[in-house]
């Protein structure tokens, strides 16, 4: 068997005949002869799946889970630079050792007789979800690969599921039917346990499938809600600001609110909370997931961990860059609306990489208006897009393209010789560009 995490990661690229496999027979085999369903791995278990927003839903529950002083664990995909990032136990990335000795009972389980083979995302499913059960949580935090009814997660049984989002992106492997992605990401949800449903823009098919098997709704503007909070320091009082007429204020409040229902139907309010600098929506359903999870919630533990909150690729300003992992339209236009306007007489740079399988069109018709310049990088790989591509499609929609780089390295050093101190660049388009960036220093003008 391999011994070092780095032998590992290679010798599972080769266990299976292609990269995504989507099914839980062979996933669910091998965790029963790991004794992973004999019992929960957690007290309490979220999963999230969701289009966008799963990583920011997750990384907050993660943070206020933790400043409430519960001992919480988490599984996300994919990492950025580090294959750690994936587990997290109590804030801190899984040690080597710990992973090596999870695959260690991966393997020995997979090759019993008779032997199951297993993508590399199982594989590695199988190996967090081990590793979190021998931590002694109080919740684990599951974040869902792909789809959700088929997603290697889904062999456990949640308390909760949370759908943050539905909009296209995996169409090779989930369609472009919007209601029936949505009925594969509602496949997270289980009889008779809360489902939170995290955005008022969901098919219908997600409360549907919810409420045919029996599931608690908890739906972003009836159970739970946010709003814009000005406090009037002369009266010593405050106003609430409807969140539904004021989306955008609410994204970029300095302080908002928060209504929502505990497990047992009991309103509950947190007034004064701070921008964490992630999407409002998305934190309002961290809060309510964790509220019918039992969490008994303080406004300043939660105020607490929404300032401690980081997620690296989200928005991220490194100087003058802007590093945002979005790989699909309904992210980019988030993006675009967050995007501050850059000093007067700069421009707005984009370094843009993306894989084949993405709606590239959409991307860049989501930021074109708040782009003046781009730069195009070639991302490597039998999934990989060549730049060339990428400018044609901004060039024949008036965008500016001044050149195209053979990998997100090449585009960096190319935008050195080009900034000005009051130039801004977002890094966008695939985790694959935002990590090749975050692995090295960006220059500063």
């Amino acid at each position: 068997m391999p011994k070092s995490l780095a032998e590992w990661l290679h010798y599972l690229e080769t266990l299976h005949p292609v990269g995504i496999d989507m099914g839980l027979e062979r996933v669910s085999q091998v965790a029963k002869r790991m004794g992973l369903l004999e019992s929960p791995i957690a007290p309490r278990v979220i999963t999230v799946a969701g289009t966008n927003g799963k990583g920011s839903t997750l990384a907050m529950m993660d943070a206020i889970a933790r400043f409430h002083g519960l001992r919480a664990g988490t599984y996300t995909s994919p990492h950025l630079l580090r294959y750690n990032e994936r587990v997290t136990i109590d804030g801190q990335e899984a040690e080597d050792s710990l992973l090596v000795a999870g695959f260690n009972e991966v393997e020995a389980a997979r090759l019993q007789s008779p032997a199951i083979s297993l993508t590399y995302f199982e594989a590695g499913t199988l190996c967090a979800l081990w590793c979190l059960a021998q931590a002694k949580l109080d919740v684990a935090l599951l974040e869902v690969g792909l789809g959700g009814r088929l997603d290697a997660i889904n062999i456990i049984d949640a308390d909760v599921g949370v759908v943050t989002t539905i909009a296209q992106d995996h169409a090779n492997f989930l369609g472009t039917d919007i209601a029936q992605i949505g009925r594969e990401k509602a496949g997270i949800f289980r009889p008779l346990k809360p489902a939170v449903l995290g955005s008022k823009a969901l098919p219908s098919s997600v409360a549907e499938t919810a409420i045919e098997m029996a599931a608690p709704v908890y739906r972003l503007g009836s159970a739970f809600n946010h709003a814009a909070f000005i406090d009037n320091a002369d009266e010593r009082s405050g106003e609430y600001l409807d969140a539904s007429s004021l989306q955008r204020t609410a994204d970029a409040a300095e302080a908002w609110c928060w209504h929502g229902l505990t497990g047992d139907g009991e309103t509950i309010s947190l007034d004064g909370l701070p921008d964490p600098g992630l999407p409002i929506d998305n934190a309002a359903t961290a809060l309510q997931a964790l509220a019918v999870c039992g969490v008994g919630l303080s406004t300043r533990a939660c105020s607490e961990a929404l300032k401690a909150v980081r997620l690296s690729g989200r928005m991220q300003w490194l100087g003058q860059w802007c590093l945002d992992v979005g790989h699909n339209p309904h992210a980019a236009e988030y993006v675009a609306r967050r995007l501050p306007m850059p000093p007067a007489g700069g421009r707005q740079w984009a370094l843009i990489g993306m894989l084949n399988d993405k709606d590239a069109d959409g991307v860049i018709d989501a930021l074109l208006p708040r782009i003046t310049d781009w730069v195009c990088v070639t991302l490597e790989g039998e999934r990989g897009r060549p730049a060339a591509e990428l400018a044609e499609r901004i060039t024949s929609r008036g965008g500016q393209v001044h050149y195209c780089a053979a990998s997100p390295e090449e585009g960096v050093a190319a935008m050195a010789e080009r900034l000005t101190s009051e130039d801004r660049v977002l890094a966008t388009g695939s985790f694959f560009t935002v990590a090749a960036l975050l692995a090295n220093p960006l220059p500063q003008a």
